[in-house]
Formats: structure tokens, sequence, C-alpha cells
């Protein structure tokens, strides 16, 4: 056994309310808590299992690169009925980077974009 376990995912922000809101409407990410402090503010939100922080930073923070790029690229969350989730998803505005597709028999992928660029693949496999 390991000695090691996930425990979260982290994003900054310059305002945390709205990102943790924007999943919490598109993505079915439940509100966990709200922790403010002098100086911060951190939104947890669980993400279908995924422990997701969003701290926040100044408006002035740099953005991350188009991708791909060095890092962690993108999340990947697992759906059933993918073709039917990005046409929600498309109708809330929402945007696609890429439609559906099957990079193999059993594999039917799909991308979207989140606030602060942070890119969630859709993945359903058969």
């Amino acid at each position: 056994m390991s000695r090691f376990a996930f425990d979260h995912v982290h994003l900054r922000s310059p305002d945390p309310d709205a990102t943790g809101a924007w999943f919490t409407d598109n993505l079915e990410a439940v509100h966990v808590r709200r922790q403010e402090g002098p100086g911060s503010l951190r939104v947890v939100l669980d993400l279908g299992g995924l422990n997701l922080f969003i701290d926040r930073v100044p408006a002035s923070t740099p953005g991350v690169p188009p991708a791909p790029f060095l890092g962690i690229e993108h999340l990947a969350l697992a759906v059933k009925g993918i073709d039917a989730i990005v046409e929600e998803l498309r109708g809330k505005g929402v945007r696609i980077v890429m439609e559906p597709n099957n990079p193999n028999p059993t594999t039917r992928i799909a991308f979207i974009e989140g606030p602060e660029s942070v890119r969630v693949e859709l993945l359903e496999r058969s």
C-alpha cells in the first residue's frame, strides 16, 4: 500500500466565489465551505469526489498560456451521455474547446473551458 493518497487540486482565481459558482452551475460541483481570513479567501468544492480548492489571487496575476504547456494541463471528468452534456453546456454559454470525438473505439471525449482558462475534459468510456 502506498504512503501517498490524493487529497485535492488547487486553483487560483481573482474571484473564487464566481469561479466556484461556475463549477457548481455547470459541472454539478457541491459547495463544501468558504473560508475567509485577513487577506485571504478560499472556496472549497466537491467536484465528483475531487476536492477542489479555489484561492483568491490579485487580479494582476498572470494567467496560463494556451494549451499545450508544461505542468498540469486539464482536469478530466467521467460522464455518461457526453453529447447531451456538451449541448447543455453550450446552451449555458460554456466555451467548447473540442467537440465530442472518438480518439479510439471505446472512448468519446470533449474539452470545455472554465474560468481562468482551466480546461476540463469530459470523458465517456464504453
